[in-house]
């Protein structure tokens, strides 16, 4: 045996010191945002039946959630919506007084360093549940450009540091973005959901914020999980088109996408932990059969390490307490 030459890779993995010392990825309170749903209405805090944990809160119920984001030291929130009223041309979501506009005001006057991501989409105020409009039963792309513009200038008046549009339109950064430069809002970035696939992930939000479409899917404007390269293409898309930030949706089963369009573009990346990734995860550890904890936090840095520079996730608040042995 003295003879051999082999490498000696375990001498840095003797200690948890020496592991720490030459660790690759390091998963920071400061890369994650904590999603909210804020429902119209009061005394509102209903738990969402297939995401434990989570819940849909009223605006009275807010202020206690955001303190808690803020006491834990998560740098950012997102804010999706859930009307009362929905019609076909979602105008609950572009109101000056639309739920999403109404917490931001709230969260911002609150903690105002707190950063107020808004989900710009149609899905959760339409009738039909669709991110655009319909007309004889397909989505029009075009003329949706129009409401979604004017949802993100709202959510900028409104106070929102960040526009996210995660509707697919094509061209739907383009428009965001002039809408809001003439708005006078040329410095609020735009967080582009540029690759979301058509998912199966998916199922717990539509039941968290309503959206779950009344006919059909959204197979012609969300992407085929089979595709790799259209992942290229629309992300160069929304680069040119004025995006700041990339986000790929789901993450989990998409960590080669992510890889890529990382390596790609040079942009922040932002991995989407959808709901289906929470589900699943909750509901093996409460069956005890996954350690909730270990699980959690091997998931989060596996996106990091896939190219994620910062991580949407429920589990924000609970990975905060993992961090700091709470």
């Amino acid at each position: 045996m003295n003879k051999l030459q082999f490498a000696r890779h375990r001498r840095l993995r003797n200690s948890a010191a020496m592991r720490s010392m030459v660790r690759e990825t390091v998963l920071n309170k400061e890369d994650l945002i904590y999603p909210i749903f804020v429902a119209e209405g009061k005394n509102i805090r209903t738990e969402v039946s297939s995401m434990p944990g989570v819940f849909n809160l009223s605006l009275d119920n807010l202020g206690a959630e955001v303190d808690e984001v803020v006491s834990l030291g998560i740098p950012a929130v997102l804010l999706f919506g859930v009307p009362e009223h929905k019609d076909a041309e979602g105008t609950e979501a572009y109101h000056d007084h639309g739920i999403v506009q109404e917490a931001t005001r709230l969260i911002k006057e609150r903690h105002p360093e707190l950063l107020v991501v808004a989900d710009t989409c149609l899905c959760e105020y339409t009738d039909h549940g669709h991110c655009g409009l319909i007309e004889d039963g397909r989505i029009l792309n075009d003329p949706s450009l129009d409401l979604l513009a004017r949802t993100a200038v709202s959510q900028a008046e409104a106070g929102a540091d960040i526009i996210a549009p995660s509707n697919m339109m094509d061209g739907f950064v383009t428009v965001i973005r002039h809408a809001l430069d003439e708005a006078g809002f040329e410095d609020v970035p735009i967080m582009s959901y540029a690759v979301k696939y058509a998912s199966a992930y998916y199922g717990p939000f539509r039941e968290a914020a309503g959206s779950t479409p009344q006919f059909g899917d959204r197979k012609t404007y969300q992407m085929d999980p089979a595709n790799r390269l259209e992942a290229i293409r629309e992300a160069q898309s929304d680069i040119e088109e004025g995006a700041d930030m990339l986000i790929v949706k789901p993450s989990l089963s998409y960590m080669d996408v992510m890889r890529e369009v990382k390596d790609f573009s040079g942009m922040p990346v932002v991995a989407y932990n959808v709901s289906g990734e929470y589900s699943m995860i909750k509901a093996a550890a409460q069956n005890g059969w996954v350690d909730e904890e270990k699980i959690v936090m091997e998931t989060l840095t596996s996106m990091k390490r896939a190219g994620a520079d910062m991580i949407i996730t429920y589990f924000a608040k609970d990975a905060v307490r993992y961090m700091e042995g709470n």
